[in-house]
């Protein structure tokens, strides 16, 4: 793979001045942008209980609508990927941006009809996979080129923009649906707020990715053979936990004490759900100290907090204790910043300029098949009680982490990988 700062691409003079004068905060405007999507796509979470109560909306319903979130999100990934690498990252990002304001509005309209709620978490969906993947491959390539940090920093710099949204989104969400007028309504105005005012933001940041118009949207995944092994073997089994632990502790473990709450179950939920993100990025300093290029420590962490937030999830549901699913949320928030970062971290090691974007909402895609986990499990949930049904989510996770790990320690040389990709071998879209 050829070294990513070789296929970047200054553009204009213009361009040239405004990135080496803000060289070091080049990213934030893009990681603003991608923060302002991520509040749309998670503000959603707390309110699941509003529309159980103010709808009466079924629980799996409700779920399902969570669910259906990510049956747009992935061709959003799958299509804007591959796009941004051919036109440009600014060309996917904007547009998106715009759609994920669009999507609020159509949330909004629940209230007179519930299939509005279906639309409305579609084009959500659709709006953030296409953002994720182009705004994650820019924050990267800002960071490298403006800085001269490695991909380890933008994958983290990336990860916290994500989930920054993420955290903040449903507590302000979960706030206006406790305490202001209309909540099907205000509880969404902020996000449309917020990201219209990301646009002149993101417009004004200078692309440093050269436009391939070669590039194809259709093809298969082509990797060098020891970058393919690792892939498939490590990187797709370990993704769909990066959203199954998160989505689980926000719009799974709340409804478990929701008879305990009484009126305070909204804010719970809101509170649940920004500590669930909040501990993602409270966690990337022990994740950048456990990562090692040689050893798959941050691998093993990272399903490790994921398996032990599961099994402190299953006590909660067994002892009903409202504390004790605050403290499983904390855990799989951690587990889902490590996932994320760790997915990140390899996937931008193996990706050329030509295709980071691609490889990246491939990567994605594979982690947000996690959004699913709560629809499941409130549909088994039926037939087996809620703490047997987490400790039996468990096992795949155990499963996951012994699997990832060995093929991490028992696959291609690292440090050949290395020196293959220093040597300019590319990853071929």
């Amino acid at each position: 793979m050829s070294n990513p700062t070789a296929h970047t691409h200054r553009g204009t003079h213009g361009e040239d001045t405004r990135l080496s004068g803000a060289a070091g905060r080049a990213w934030l405007a893009i990681a603003l942008g991608v923060a302002a999507v991520g509040w749309g796509a998670n503000q959603f979470a707390p309110l699941l209980l509003m529309y159980r109560s103010e709808l009466g909306v079924a629980t799996t319903t409700v779920e399902a609508t969570y669910a259906l979130y990510a049956v747009g999100l992935i061709p959003g990934l799958l299509l804007g990927g591959p796009f941004s690498d051919r036109y440009g990252r600014r060309r996917v990002l904007v547009p998106a941006l715009i759609i994920s304001a669009l999507a609020s509005g159509l949330l909004m309209l629940a209230g007179s009809g519930l299939s509005w709620l279906f639309v409305g978490r579609l084009v959500a969906g659709a709006a953030s996979g296409a953002a994720f993947s182009s705004g994650t491959a820019w924050i990267k390539e800002l960071t490298v080129s403006g800085s001269g940090h490695d991909e380890h920093t933008g994958a983290r710099r990336a990860t916290i923009g994500m989930t920054t949204g993420f955290a903040v989104g449903p507590l302000i969400a979960g706030l206006l649906a406790q305490l202001a007028p209309n909540p099907v309504v205000s509880s969404y105005l902020p996000h449309v707020a917020l990201t219209l005012a990301a646009v002149p933001f993101v417009l004004r940041t200078p692309e440093v990715h050269r436009p391939n118009e070669e590039a194809r949207l259709w093809s298969p995944l082509r990797l060098p053979e020891a970058s393919s092994r690792r892939f498939w073997s490590v990187i797709a089994p370990l993704a769909p936990w990066v959203f199954g632990a998160s989505s689980i502790a926000l719009a799974y473990l709340p409804g478990l004490v929701l008879d305990q709450l009484g009126d305070n179950a909204l804010m719970f939920s809101a509170v649940v759900t920004m500590l669930t993100m909040v501990a993602g990025i409270a966690v990337q300093p022990l994740a950048r100290r456990v990562n090692h290029p040689d050893k798959p420590r941050l691998i093993a962490t990272s399903l490790g907090i994921v398996v032990a937030g599961l099994l402190l999830g299953a006590l909660a549901a067994t002892t009903v204790h409202w504390w004790l699913v605050g403290v499983a949320a904390l855990v799989l928030g951690a587990g889902y910043g490590c996932c994320l970062v760790c997915g990140l971290m390899e996937v931008q090691r193996m990706a050329g300029a030509e295709n980071l974007g691609r490889l990246t909402a491939i990567f994605q895609a594979f982690a947000y098949l996690g959004f699913g986990a709560p629809y499941l499990l409130a549909v088994i949930e039926h037939v087996v009680p809620a703490s047997e049904l987490l400790l039996l989510t468990a096992v795949p996770a155990v499963l996951t982490l012994a699997w990832t790990t060995y093929r991490a320690a028992h696959g291609p040389d690292p440090a050949k990988r290395r020196k293959t990709t220093a040597s300019g071998s590319a990853v071929r879209g």
